[in-house]
């Protein structure tokens, strides 16, 4: 049991740490392929919003508690191995299926969706999910040629 058990996305957030250790090189890729346009549409378009859930959750004793034990072990399954591409791509996904319970629903889209429906509804939780989707693709891919 860990610090986020009781979150609703609590297996995703266990599936990010996981694949990270395993693949930290696609999600270095990953990062690195849509970090631009993740950066732009979250300080441009959703910053305040992404600032201000942030501020919500924060507010929460259990989700600070389970946002700092997740980003520990977000960095902990990042050090090794690892680049601040593949850090800051982990990290953009935690903090988006801690502070939005319905996030998860992104982790079904096919990026090429995903990148549109992030642009054009301006959904924090899309966009920070964005590089995650792209590098969980890739993985499965890369287990299916297996």
């Amino acid at each position: 049991m860990n610090a986020w058990s009781h979150l609703p996305n609590a297996h995703h957030i266990d599936r990010v740490l996981e694949s990270v250790k395993s693949h930290p090189e696609i999600w270095a890729t990953a990062w690195d392929t849509i970090k631009d346009m993740v950066l732009d549409v979250a300080w441009n378009s959703v910053g305040n919003s992404a600032r201000s859930a942030a501020r919500s959750a924060a507010r929460s004793a259990a989700l600070s508690v389970a946002l700092s034990a997740a980003l520990d072990a977000t960095l902990d399954a990042t050090l090794d191995a690892t680049t601040d591409s593949a850090w800051s791509a982990t990290r953009f996904a935690t903090v988006a299926l801690i502070a939005y319970d319905d996030a998860s629903k992104y982790l079904e889209m096919p990026s090429d969706k995903l990148r549109v429906w992030a642009l054009l509804s301006e959904d924090p939780a899309a966009v920070l999910l964005l590089p995650a989707v792209i590098a969980l693709e890739r993985i499965n891919e890369l287990e299916c040629e297996l």
